[in-house]
């Protein structure tokens, strides 16, 4: 320990300088709260893949002050590699035994596998495991079935899961070793309460659960100026949709409910969240009333320039989702939000439950809601009560030293 200030690890599957997905946002963005704030000397270790450096090199970067260790990974690994690689533990082993952390912080990591727990136990590190989708408990990750369907097991049983694998007996083992790893976790972070009793009945960890519910961004002090600017610019109401064009994000019902519209006098903004701007290329919306555009997708300090151009956000995912970061921050810029029954993402305070769209309902539903929007004044008053990352790092922050033991470092 450095003076009163703890040295966590994090492990997670990405991290900056090479960033993607939601979960990472977290890690990250919890991670430059301690650091900036001068609470937490922060590591991290992530994955990458370069063809060009040979396998299971760890390569150190640095950005704004957070050391981040890159393990190389090789292509053609086994399938039991991406949850339990040896290679991997032995290179945990030796960071932790080089870094002596005081705490190991395992966020996302597929791929990276169960052995940074057992790697962290040997060395007597203290372990909280936070949950961010279903990877624990389901190898397909997202409980969503090959036919692109929601699983919808709660709990969880794995002799149930024979018609939506390829080896059943690998996933047999695959789920009782994950949770006999997860038993090494000190605490086991959830971002909302389905989650937590979702894993907890599928034999997760039970009783170590806790609810650590995810900060966002929220906007900037010049955000509402833009957005009433923009909307005395251009009086059509904006949608926006920053999914696929997948059945499992609601892409079909979207479309078919659009094209139902008797009436043009809209735009919707369709993020292309890929990284090489591949979700969207090939698609036609000429047959579709309003104007279309396709958007590429953005960084945390882009965030107030989409959310300026928007009035109501689309969330028509057609499973149970953990959490739901962007209807969060599109209640705490005033954005109206059309969203599916998904689990966790119902979890804050401006949810209906009368509003809420059941999963698989068809189309017309969405339609009914769109045409009640565009008959309705645009926006609605900013949610408040939405965490930040700043809120979400301090509670962490409590949880540590809970764990630690404050008083007995203080003194």
């Amino acid at each position: 320990m450095t003076g009163r200030q703890p040295h966590i690890l994090i492990a997670n599957i990405f991290f900056a300088p090479f960033s993607y997905g939601g979960a990472t946002v977290v890690a990250e963005e919890i991670a430059r709260a301690l650091h900036n704030g001068g609470r937490a000397r922060i590591s991290a270790v992530s994955l990458i893949a370069r063809a060009e450096i040979a396998a299971y090199t760890v390569i150190r970067s640095q950005v704004n002050g957070i050391n981040n260790y890159l393990i190389n990974m090789p292509p053609g690994r086994s399938v039991r590699e991406f949850w339990d690689n040896p290679r991997v533990e032995t290179i945990l082993e030796d960071l932790i035994a080089d870094l002596s952390p005081d705490l190991m912080h395992v966020h996302c990591i597929q791929e990276m596998g169960v052995g940074a727990l057992r790697a962290a136990d040997r060395a007597s590190v203290p372990i909280i495991v936070s949950i961010h989708d279903f990877w624990w408990i389901c190898e397909r990750q997202f409980m969503v079935r090959m036919d692109d369907t929601y699983c919808g097991q709660f709990p969880v049983d794995v002799e149930a899961c024979k018609g939506c694998v390829s080896d059943h007996d690998a996933t047999r083992t695959r789920f009782f070793a994950l949770q006999e790893a997860a038993e090494l976790a000190h605490t086991v972070t959830y971002p909302s309460r389905f989650a937590l009793e979702l894993c907890e009945s599928s034999g997760l960890a039970p009783g170590r659960g806790i609810v650590w519910e995810n900060g966002v961004q929220l906007p900037g002090p010049t955000f509402f100026t833009r957005q009433q600017a923009r909307r005395d610019r251009d009086p059509r109401l904006a949608f926006a949709f920053l999914g696929g064009p997948s059945q499992i994000k609601g892409w079909p019902t979207i479309r078919a409910a659009f094209q139902k519209l008797e009436r043009a006098d809209f735009r919707v903004d369709l993020v292309d969240g890929s990284i090489g701007g591949s979700w969207w290329r090939g698609h036609d919306f000429s047959d579709l009333p309003g104007e279309w555009r396709v958007v590429p997708r953005f960084s945390q300090d882009r965030m107030d320039d989409f959310y300026a151009n928007i009035d109501v956000l689309l969330f028509m995912s057609q499973w149970k989702e953990t959490f739901g970061l962007a209807i969060r921050e599109a209640l705490a810029r005033g954005i109206d939000v059309i969203q599916t029954d998904s689990g966790g993402t119902t979890e804050h305070v401006a949810a209906e439950r009368a509003d809420l769209i059941p999963i698989g309902a068809p189309p017309k539903v969405l339609q009914s809601r769109l045409e009640k929007r565009l008959n309705a004044a645009r926006g609605i008053d900013p949610v408040t009560g939405i965490r930040s990352f700043r809120d979400q790092a301090k509670a962490f922050e409590d949880l540590v030293w809970h764990l630690l033991g404050r008083a007995e470092v203080a003194e």
